[in-house]
C-alpha cells in the first residue's frame, strides 16, 4: 500500500498506525498484524495482479488494484467492474447516465460504498454516485459480500464496498492521465502527493470529464448518452506524530447532465417539444479522523470519525421537477483493545444524521416537505484468532432510528443487529469462511429508482415515505489455493453462496396496473435471493494470467395477484473471462475481456418473446505501451457493437412511455485512447 515508506526515515510502528487510520478505524489487531505482514510482502516482491482474492481477512474480499483499473479505460467507479461477475454495472434508464450496480442479484442500494471505511453515496447521492468517484483517484477496490463488520454501519445488506484512494505519502509527486472516446467523450486526471517534512503530507485529486457532440446510433430519436459536464476536487491530508494521527480532506463535484431528445429546454418545455431530462448536482463534502495509541505497542486505540456532505439536487423531466437537498453528518468514536495475541474486542458509538428536503411537482404526484432521519447506535464486536487456523468475529449492534415512515409517529425505533464472520483453515491450501448478519437501510423511494421519471406513468402508494428496509443475509465460501502455474501462491479456485431475505422491502411495481407504477412496502412476504458463484484464477505461465468467473442468482418476490415471481430485469447468470500478458518488464500490456450475460425476466408491457430478455456478448480490449515514466494504450469496448433494440416505448407525453426498461448496452462499439504520465521522486 505505501510501498516506498521506508525511504522516509519513519518508525516503522508509526507506518503501521497511518496504515490502520488511512483504511478505517475497522482494523482489528490481527489486521494489523496482517498488514504489516503484508507491507512487508510488498517490499521485498512489488507484484500485484488486476483482480486477486485477500488470503488474510476473515471476508472474503475481492480486490480490483489500481492495475487492475487501468486495464480499460474506466473513468470512474462505475466502469471499473467490467473484470468482476461478483458485481454487475447497467443503467437505471436511457435518459439520465445514471449507472447501478447489482451485488448478489439486489440493486446497488443494499451494498453498502465506503471511502475508506466512511459511509458515502447514499440518498440522493446513490443514482450518480459511482460516477463521481475517477477510477484513477483510487489505490484499490475492496468488494465484500454479505454482512460485514458493525463498525462501519449496518447498511450493508449484500456486501460492502470500499474505496481506496491514492496515499498523501505516494512517491509520486504528480501523475496525469488523459482518455478520449470515439463518442467524444474526454476525461482527465491529476493527482499530486506532496510531503512537507516527516510529519505533513497532502495529496490534490482533480478530474475533468465532458463529452462534445450527441450520439444516437440506433436512431430512436433520443441520445444513447446525455450531455455531461463534470467537475470533481479533492484535498487530503495527513499529520502523523508518535502520539497521534490526523487525516483530514475536503471534496466538491459539480455535475451537468442534459438528455433525452436532442433540442430539450426545461424553461421552453410544452406538449409537443422535444422531451428530455435536465439534472444538475453540486456536491461539497469533509471528513475529519483522529487516532491516539494508548500505548506504545499500538495494542490499543481510540479513533474519532467525522464526515459532513451536503448535496443539492435540481432534476426536470419533461415539465416535471425533483428539487432535493441532503444534508448528512456521520460520527464515529471507537475504542479497539487487543487483551493478547489470541483475543481482541472493539467498542464504539455512532450517528448519523440525514436532513432530507425534497419538492416534487410531477402533475397529480406531487409533495414538498423536510424528513429529518437518524441512526444512533452503540456496538461492540470480539474477535477470537487460534494462530493462522481459525477465526471468529461476532459482533453486534443496538441502533436507534428516528424519522422513517415505517415507525410509530413521533417515537423512535430499535433495532438489534448482530453479525458473526468465521474462517477456517485446516490446512494452507484450503480457506473456508461463513458470515451471516442483519441488514438496515433507509428506502429512498424516488433516488433509489431515479428511472421512474423517465416514463409517463403514473405513481400511487408511498413515494413521499422513508421505510426501514429490513433483510438478513447469511453464506460463505470455499476457496483451494492450486498448486501449479507460475504463481502457485496465488493461484485458486472459489466458490461461494449467499441468502438474502426480506423482512420488509420498498417494492417498485410496475405490473400491478397498466401505465402505472405503485410503491408500497413489502411487509413481510417473501422476498429473497440466492446467488451461487465459482471464481478461477491461474498463471498457466510467466505474466499471462486468467481470470475466469461465472455467477447464477435466482432472485424471487412477492407480488399482488402474482404470488412468488422471478425478480424483474436481474439477470440469472453472467459469466467473465479476463486474460492479460505483459511482456518482460511489463514494457508491453495486453488485455482481453469477455463478458456473457444472461437473460432476465422483462416486465409485461415490454412484449418481449417468451418474455425473456435475450443473451448477449459484451467483449473489451486493449494495448499498452509503457515507457519510463509514460504509459500510452488504445482500446475497444463492446467489440461485437451489441445494442438494445426498442429502449424508448411509446412516445413522451403519453402513458405508456417508457424509457426505464434497459437491461443491455444503450452504445454500440466505442473506441479509446489514452496516456498516463508518473513523476517520481528522485531522492
Amino acid at each position: 500500500m505505501l510501498l516506498f515508506c521506508t525511504k522516509m526515515k519513519i518508525n516503522r510502528l508509526i507506518v503501521l498506525l497511518i496504515l490502520c487510520l488511512g483504511t478505517g478505524t475497522n482494523l482489528s489487531a490481527q489486521e494489523q498484524d496482517e498488514r504489516r505482514d503484508s507491507l512487508d510482502a510488498a517490499v521485498l516482491s512489488g507484484r500485484r495482479h488486476g483482480n486477486y482474492l485477500s488470503k488474510l481477512k476473515p471476508m472474503k474480499v475481492e480486490v480490483i488494484s489500481s492495475d487492475g483499473l487501468q486495464k480499460m479505460a474506466c473513468c470512474n467507479v462505475a466502469e471499473g467492474f467490467e473484470n468482476s461477475a461478483s458485481v454487475t454495472v447497467g443503467y437505471s434508464d436511457a435518459v439520465t447516465g445514471a449507472r447501478q450496480i447489482r451485488l448478489l442479484g439486489l440493486s446497488g442500494v443494499y451494498t453498502q460504498m465506503l471511502d475508506e471505511s466512511r459511509p458515502v453515496m447514499r440518498g440522493i447521492a446513490a443514482p450518480f454516485g459511482l460516477t463521481y468517484m475517477p477510477g484513477q483517484w483510487l489505490e484499490s477496490i475492496q468488494i465484500a459480500k454479505g454482512a460485514a463488520s458493525v463498525t462501519s454501519g449496518v447498511e450493508s445488506v449484500t456486501g460492502q464496498i470500499n474505496l481506496e484512494h491514492r496515499k498523501t505519502t505516494d512517491e509520486k509527486p504528480l501523475f496525469l492521465s488523459l482518455t478520449g472516446m470515439s463518442d467524444s467523450r474526454v476525461s482527465g486526471d491529476v493527482v499530486s502527493s506532496l510531503q512537507f517534512g516527516d510529519r505533513l503530507s497532502t495529496v490534490l485529486l482533480g478530474h475533468a470529464d465532458a463529452n462534445f457532440h450527441p450520439f444516437d446510433m440506433n436512431e430512436d430519436g433520443f441520445m444513447d448518452d446525455p450531455m455531461v459536464r463534470q467537475l470533481n476536487l479533492a484535498n487530503r491530508w495527513l499529520w502523523y506524530d508518535p502520539r497521534f494521527q490526523v487525516r483530514f480532506g475536503v471534496n466538491a463535484v459539480m455535475d451537468d447532465r442534459t438528455g433525452g431528445q436532442p433540442g430539450y429546454d426545461r424553461n421552453s418545455y410544452s406538449a409537443g417539444r422535444p422531451w428530455g431530462s435536465d439534472i444538475s448536482n453540486r456536491l461539497l463534502g469533509a471528513y475529519l479522523k483522529i487516532g491516539v495509541p494508548l500505548r506504545e505497542d499500538q495494542s490499543s486505540s481510540v479513533a474519532l470519525v467525522a464526515d459532513y456532505t451536503s448535496q443539492g439536487m435540481s432534476a426536470w423531466f419533461g415539465d416535471a421537477s425533483y428539487l432535493a437537498r441532503q444534508r448528512s453528518a456521520y460520527l464515529n468514536l471507537v475504542w479497539r483493545n487487543r487483551v493478547d495475541e489470541h483475543n481482541d474486542f472493539t467498542i464504539g458509538a455512532s450517528g448519523l444524521f440525514d436532513n432530507l428536503d425534497e419538492d416534487l411537482d410531477r402533475g397529480p404526484a406531487a409533495f414538498a416537505g423536510t424528513a429529518p432521519l437518524s441512526d444512533l447506535a452503540l456496538y461492540g464486536e470480539y474477535t477470537l484468532h487460534l494462530h493462522e487456523t481459525f477465526t471468529a468475529v461476532a459482533g453486534a449492534g443496538l441502533h436507534s432510528y428516528g424519522g422513517h415512515s415505517s415507525g410509530p409517529a413521533g417515537n423512535r425505533e430499535l433495532r438489534f443487529v448482530p453479525r458473526a464472520t468465521l474462517k477456517y483453515q485446516p490446512f494452507e491450501a484450503l480457506v473456508l469462511r461463513f458470515n451471516g448478519g442483519r441488514g438496515l437501510r433507509t428506502a429512498m423511494p424516488l433516488t433509489d429508482n431515479i428511472g421512474v421519471f423517465s416514463t409517463g406513468k403514473t405513481w400511487t402508494g408511498d413515494y413521499g415515505g422513508h421505510i426501514l428496509e429490513d433483510a438478513w443475509t447469511w453464506g460463505g465460501s470455499a476457496t483451494f489455493y492450486l498448486p501449479f502455474g507460475a504463481d502457485p501462491d496465488n493461484a485458486y479456485l472459489s466458490f461461494d453462496y449467499f441468502h438474502t431475505a426480506f423482512g420488509q422491502q420498498l417494492i417498485v411495481d410496475y405490473e400491478l396496473y397498466l401505465n402505472c407504477i405503485d410503491f408500497y412496502a413489502s411487509a413481510g412476504a417473501p422476498s429473497y435471493t440466492d446467488t451461487f458463484q465459482a471464481d478461477l484464477f491461474l498463471e498457466p505461465f510467466r505474466r499471462f494470467t486468467v481470470n475466469l468467473t461465472a455467477r447464477y442468482t435466482d432472485a424471487r418476490v412477492t407480488l399482488p395477484g402474482r404470488g412468488l415471481v422471478e425478480r424483474p430485469m436481474t439477470s440469472r447468470f453472467k459469466g467473465v473471462l479476463n486474460l492479460q500478458y505483459k511482456t518482460n518488464l511489463s514494457r508491453w500490456i495486453f488485455d482481453f475481456t469477455a463478458a456473457l450475460n444472461g437473460s432476465c425476466r422483462a416486465y409485461d408491457f415490454m412484449d418481449m418473446p417468451g418474455g425473456r430478455t435475450p443473451v448477449y456478448p459484451m467483449l473489451y480490449a486493449q494495448v499498452t505501451r509503457r515507457f519510463k515514466g509514460v504509459d500510452v494504450y488504445i482500446g475497444a469496448e463492446n467489440l461485437t457493437g451489441f445494442r438494445q433494440k426498442s429502449v424508448i416505448l411509446g412516445a413522451p407525453g403519453t402513458p405508456d412511455f417508457d424509457a426505464s426498461a434497459v437491461w443491455g448496452p444503450l452504445m454500440g462499439f466505442r473506441a479509446d485512447a489514452g496516456l498516463r504520465i508518473t513523476i517520481w521522486k528522485t531522492n
